[in-house]
């Protein structure tokens, strides 16, 4: 994963709560997937604009977690759900 990539959910993904238990869960074709705080945290930033890089830093601020430590984080789990088809990592878009 390159610092510059843009993550965001597949176009058949869903980031919701669910309206019985209160959890924050990914719905998708073949089931639903309940979220932790932290994938929250992560998956909410994951709009489809913000690069890789941006996410990790303003999570590192907010948390107050060295830059380093929160990009490993960030990216394992965005890799792990890149692997189940649930994300997409998109080229950086050029910037006038």
């Amino acid at each position: 994963m390159t610092p510059g990539c843009v993550p965001g959910l597949n176009a058949k993904t869903r980031l919701q709560v669910d309206r019985y238990s209160g959890d924050h869960v990914l719905l998708y074709p073949e089931g639903l997937l309940k979220l932790n705080p932290g994938a929250v945290a992560i998956l909410e930033l994951c709009d489809g604009k913000r690069s890789l890089e941006e996410i990790c830093r303003r999570l590192a601020a907010r948390f107050g977690v060295a830059l380093d430590v929160m990009s490993f984080d960030v990216e394992e789990c965005l890799e792990k759900l890149r692997q189940k088809g649930l994300i997409e990592l998109r080229a950086p878009t050029a910037r006038p």
